[in-house]
């Protein structure tokens, strides 16, 4: 993929790559203080701690589809200009409404039309995916994240007290929190799994993106990551109140309560290899038909033979020669 690139950047002509990366360099400029502004998210919001891990994931992604770049000479198209420009009214618009979410979510298009610009459609077609998953890396709105969470915290709430109803504990909700015989547990905003939701979302995202598998296979993937997500959130807050439970409040909340918001992304892991594997077994993929193979025609008995008796014919109308024609005068 190095060594295409190169090739790529040789062929194109000085006054054509002058006039690119000064366009790189104005969007470089221009989308600075959004990239700073969302690897300040990353860093200070748990919820989107996975958004350092996103640009590697995109940028393994080309590696693995490199096949789909073209060894000829790359072909340019100006189009792409106008996906640039689309993207730069998205910027200014963002930045205009005060809507930062709309901002950052401009720098896609740009990229798109870089492609464009540098290798045509047949680029594009190679790089879309990578630059889709990006989209991961951009924090939600605020609106649609404090949505999310009230909604995805109620949930958890009453999900989690029929779980400890069903194993045999007096549990009853009220508001956001569960009444135990041994205290209440409140499920805080940060316990609502709308973390847990955004990761393995991206995750699940990236996983049907890298297996060879049917396309039904890759949509059932990508539907199931919320119920996962859901289910075990649900189980670490279930867990949580059975250890303050049976063994003890502090226990619980001090060293339980940590371990297991650290061991929710593994059980969902599991329970998605889980359903790969039972996706193998109730959906079977055919095998591919083989070529038919070309096989020679049938030679019928006696065909040799007549083919011989054909030509001894042809062989007995051909006139002699006379002797005497042949002798040189």
């Amino acid at each position: 993929m190095i060594r295409a690139a190169i090739v790529a950047a040789r062929a194109i002509p000085p006054r054509r790559l002058l006039c690119l990366s000064g366009l790189a360099l104005i969007c470089a400029w221009a989308y600075w203080p959004t990239l700073g502004a969302m690897a300040g998210k990353w860093l200070h919001d748990p919820q989107y701690a996975h958004g350092y891990l996103v640009p590697f994931f995109s940028l393994f992604l080309l590696w693995r589809r490199r096949a789909l770049l073209s060894a000829a000479a790359p072909q340019y198209n100006w189009w792409g200009v106008l996906l640039v420009l689309a993207g730069a009214v998205l910027h200014v618009a963002g930045a205009y409404l005060y809507f930062d979410w709309l901002d950052a979510v401009s720098l896609l298009p740009c990229l798109a039309g870089f492609c464009v610009l540098l290798g045509d459609w047949p680029a594009l077609r190679w790089a879309w995916p990578a630059i889709a998953f990006l989209l991961f890396m951009i924090p939600l709105p605020f609106r649609v994240e404090t949505a999310f969470g009230l909604r995805l915290q109620s949930l958890a709430t009453l999900t989690s007290t029929y779980a400890l109803q069903a194993l045999g504990l007096p549990a009853l909700s009220e508001g956001n929190t569960i009444l135990l015989p041994g205290g209440a547990i409140g499920v805080a905003e940060a316990c609502s799994g709308l973390s847990m939701l955004t990761t393995f979302f991206a995750l699940a995202t990236a996983v049907a993106l890298v297996i060879r598998r049917p396309w039904l296979d890759k949509v059932v993937v990508l539907l199931s990551a919320a119920p996962i997500a859901i289910a075990a959130n649900v189980a670490r807050i279930t867990a949580t109140a059975l250890v303050q439970e049976w063994v003890g409040r502090d226990l619980a909340h001090h060293v339980f309560h940590d371990l297991a918001g650290w061991l929710m992304m593994p059980v969902a892991l599991a329970l998605l290899w889980v359903e790969l594997r039972l996706l193998s077994f109730l959906l079977v993929e055919p095998p591919a038909e083989a070529p038919m193979a070309v096989l020679p025609s049938p030679v019928l008995p006696g065909a040799a033979e007549n083919r011989l008796n054909r030509a001894s014919r042809r062989r007995k109308k051909t006139p002699p020669v006379d002797p005497r024609m042949a002798r040189p005068s």
